[in-house]
């Protein structure tokens, strides 16, 4: 928040916080318009699966939900070690 209050004054459109399950974000534009998302850390990805899997399975937040089959369609293949 003090982050987005100190954009805000330097006369940057700022936009609301965002929840994204995962963390917090806001987003801005710098002056050239390259869009900046600024995020929390907390309360971090280990919100719907434990430290050991993560990263094994696709987890999306309730928005993307119904774009599922779409989303894994385009994934690049990821190989293990």
């Amino acid at each position: 928040m003090r982050l987005r209050q100190e954009l805000l004054q330097l006369g940057l459109r700022v936009t609301e916080v965002r929840d994204r399950c995962y963390f917090n974000s806001i987003y801005f534009r710098e002056p050239g318009g390259v869009l900046f998302e600024v995020a929390t850390i907390q309360p971090g990805f280990t919100v719907d699966e434990d430290l050991a899997s993560l990263g094994r399975a696709l987890k999306l937040p309730p928005w993307e939900e119904p774009f599922r089959a779409d989303i894994e369609a385009h994934l690049a293949d990821v190989n293990y070690l």
